[in-house]
C-alpha cells in the first residue's frame, strides 16, 4: 500500500492553523444557498466526448470485436465515476461532407487521400453502428449524438437515409442528431457560396419535412434535431430569431475555442499566460450569452458540443500541458456555471496535440503504448465533481479573480442534491511555483473529503497525478487513489499545491453527501475481472479508506 504522500499531510496541519494564515490566504465565501439566477441544474455526466468520423475508426476500432482494450479503458474510467449515460458526440467537419453507405461492410473508408486535414471526408456503413452499441455494451450506457449533413440540403436522400438508420440500430441510444457542422463557415470555407441565414433556415426546414416524411415514417416525432452547431460568425440569439426559434429543436448546440492553429503559429496560440487566469474564462464562455438565456427562456438545453484549448489541431507549447488540464476544468466548470446542460472536450485523430488520448500510430490502435494527453484528467475531475442527484455550479469569484488580471486563482462552489445543499468546492492555483491558501470560514462544513490535481509544473504533459493516480498507457491508472482528510468545524485552510487542484468535498460523514469514487475503473476492474496485483490495491484503497474515516471521527471529537 501506498501511504499517504507528504505534499497531503499540509491539509491536516492547515487545519490546525488556519487563523495563522490568514493574512497570506484567500477567504472563501460559499453561500449557502445558490444566488437567484442560477437554476440550471447540471447531471454528472454533464461532461462528454467528441470525436471526429474520419480517425474513428483509428481509436474504437474497425470492428465490434477489434474495439482496443485502450480505448475501453480510458471510456471506463469516466464511465465508472458517473451514473447517467456517458455523453459521446461523433461529428466535425470531416462527417459534414461524409457519405453513409448501406452496404459498405468496413466502417469507415477514407475517400479523398488529399483532403484538407481540418475537413476529411470518407464513407462509412452500418459497422459503424455495431461498434457504438458494442462499446456501450462493454463500458456501460452511453448516449450518443451524431452529425447529419447541410451542405447539399437539395439532395437529402443520405441524410434521410443515415438519420433512419440511426434511429433503427442506436434505438434509445440515439441521444440527438445535429443538423449541420459550422454552417456559419460554409460560405468562408467555400463550401457553399454566399451563405448566410436567409438561405440556411428555408433549408432546414426543408430538410426537416423530409424527415417527416421519410419512407420509414415520421423520424421527428419526437424532438431528435439538435443545431445550428455554429462556431463563429452567427451568434446563437441571431439563428434562433431568423426562425430557429419556431422549430421543434431537442438541443441548440455551439461550438468554441479560445483561439486556433489554423496558419501556424502566432502571439495568440502561443500565449500560455492566456490559460493561466481565470479572467479570461467568463468571457470566453459567455460569448453567446444572449442566446443561451433565449433557449433557456423556451426551454431548449444548449449544449456545447466541441470545446478545447486551440482549434485546428491544437498548439504544441499549450494543448498537451498540465497548463490546459487546469483549464479545461475551469471552463467546464464556467460553462456548468453559465446554463449549459453539457459540455464535449473535442479530440481528433493520431498526433492532434489537444486530443485526450492517442494510440502509438494512426494504425496501431490495437497495440499497447497510447498516450493519455492532459485534457483527459479535465474529464475525470468533472465526472467526480458533479452530483448523481444534480448540481448547480456557481463562480465564487475569489479574489475577484473574473476581473483581477493580478490574480492565479480560480473557485467553484457546487450544490449538490438537485442544487438545494452545498456539497463540494473546487479551488484551482494557476501559480507555477507557489502554493495558495484557501480560507474556508466557521459554519460551512464539520470536515472535508480532499481530492488533489497536481503536476510539476504548468508545461508538464505525461507526470500529472490526480488524487494519488497517474493514467498510463492503456488507460490504466498507475498508483493507488489517495483522499486527504480535514476536519473544518471551526474553520479550516485548504492548501492548494502550485499548480493544482482541490476537489473538496464537504462533510463527508453525512448519508446524505455524495461519494468520491473508488476502486479499479478499467474495463477490468469495472466488470470484476481484477488481476491480483489490482486486487490488493483495491482492498488496500478500501482499508485506508475505512481508516481515514476513524481518522476524521476522531478531529471531530477532539476539535
Amino acid at each position: 500500500m501506498r501511504l499517504t504522500p507528504l505534499r497531503h499531510v499540509f491539509f491536516l496541519v492547515s487545519a490546525l492553523a488556519w487563523t495563522a494564515s490568514f493574512a497570506r490566504a484567500s477567504v472563501v465565501t460559499f453561500p449557502e444557498s445558490p444566488p437567484s439566477g442560477h437554476a440550471q441544474v447540471v447531471q454528472d455526466n454533464f461532461l462528454g466526448i467528441s470525436f471526429e468520423l474520419s480517425s474513428f475508426d483509428t481509436l474504437w476500432g474497425q470492428t465490434k470485436t477489434t474495439m482496443p482494450s485502450a480505448i475501453q479503458n480510458y471510456l471506463s474510467n469516466i464511465r465508472s465515476r458517473i451514473t447517467n449515460n456517458l455523453r459521446i458526440r461523433i461529428g466535425g467537419n470531416g462527417m459534414d461532407s461524409s457519405t453513409y453507405v448501406p452496404g459498405q461492410t468496413q466502417m469507415v473508408v477514407l475517400t479523398d487521400p488529399n483532403a484538407y486535414f481540418n475537413d476529411i471526408p470518407v464513407d462509412f456503413g452500418p459497422v459503424f453502428f455495431d461498434v457504438l452499441n458494442a462499446m456501450a455494451d462493454a463500458v456501460g450506457e452511453m448516449q450518443f449524438i451524431i452529425g447529419l449533413s447541410m451542405q447539399n440540403p437539395s439532395q437529402d436522400s443520405n441524410v434521410i437515409e443515415l438519420a433512419t438508420a440511426a434511429e433503427q440500430m442506436l434505438g434509445r441510444r440515439l441521444d440527438a442528431m445535429l443538423l449541420g457542422n459550422e454552417p456559419d463557415l460554409y460560405a468562408g470555407h467555400g463550401t457553399r457560396d454566399a451563405y448566410n441565414l436567409s438561405t440556411y433556415i428555408p433549408e432546414i426546414q426543408e430538410v426537416l419535412i423530409d424527415m417527416q416524411n421519410s419512407p420509414a415514417g415520421n423520424l421527428i416525432s419526437t424532438p431528435i434535431i439538435g443545431g445550428p452547431t455554429t462556431c463563429c460568425s452567427w451568434d446563437l440569439d441571431e439563428v434562433i430569431n431568423a426562425g430557429l426559434g419556431s422549430l421543434n429543436y431537442k438541443y441548440y448546440s455551439i461550438q468554441h475555442y479560445p483561439t486556433y492553429y489554423c496558419s501556424g503559429p502566432t502571439d495568440a496560440n502561443t500565449n500560455m499566460s492566456y490559460f493561466l487566469s481565470h479572467t479570461n474564462v467568463p468571457a470566453y464562455v459567455h460569448w453567446n450569452s444572449e442566446g443561451v438565456e433565449i433557449a433557456q427562456r423556451s426551454g431548449v438545453p444548449v449544449l456545447i458540443t466541441e470545446y478545447n484549448t486551440v482549434s485546428c489541431g491544437g498548439s504544441p507549447t499549450i494543448s498537451p500541458t498540465f497548463a490546459a488540464s487546469l483549464w479545461a476544468v475551469d471552463a467546464g466548470l464556467q460553462f456548468a456555471a453559465s446554463n449549459i446542460t453539457a459540455a464535449y472536450l473535442h479530440t481528433r485523430e493520431y498526433g492532434i496535440t489537444y486530443n485526450l488520448f492517442d494510440p502509438p500510430s494512426a494504425n496501431t490502435s490495437s497495440d499497447p503504448n497510447w498516450r493519455t494527453g492532459s485534457p483527459y484528467y479535465a474529464a475525470l475531475i468533472l465526472a467526480e465533481a458533479m452530483s448523481p442527484t444534480g448540481s448547480i455550479v456557481i463562480d465564487l469569484n475569489i479574489d475577484n479573480s473574473t476581473t483581477n488580471v493580478t490574480s492565479h486563482v480560480a473557485g467553484y462552489g457546487i450544490y449538490d442534491e438537485g442544487g438545494t445543499a452545498r456539497g463540494k468546492l473546487v479551488l484551482i492555483n494557476y501559480s507555477n511555483d507557489t502554493a495558495h491558501d484557501f480560507v474556508i470560514p466557521p459554519n460551512v462544513t464539520t470536515a472535508f473529503a480532499l481530492r488533489v490535481l497536481s503536476a510539476p509544473s504548468v508545461n508538464e504533459e505525461t507526470e500529472i497525478d490526480w488524487a494519488g493516480q497517474t493514467v498510463r498507457t492503456n488507460g490504466e491508472l498507475d498508483g493507488s487513489q489517495t483522499t486527504s482528510y480535514m476536519a473544518c468545524h471551526d474553520g479550516c485552510t485548504i492548501t492548494v499545491p502550485g499548480p493544482g487542484l482541490v476537489l473538496a468535498l464537504l462533510d463527508p460523514n453525512s448519508s446524505a453527501t455524495d461519494t468520491f469514487y473508488t476502486g479499479n475503473s478499467t474495463i477490468a476492474g469495472a466488470v470484476g475481472y481484477i488481476s491480483g496485483a489490482s486486487s490488493l490495491v483495491t482492498e488496500f484503497s478500501m482499508l485506508w479508506a475505512m481508516l481515514s474515516w476513524c481518522f476524521i471521527a476522531l478531529l471531530l471529537v477532539l476539535f
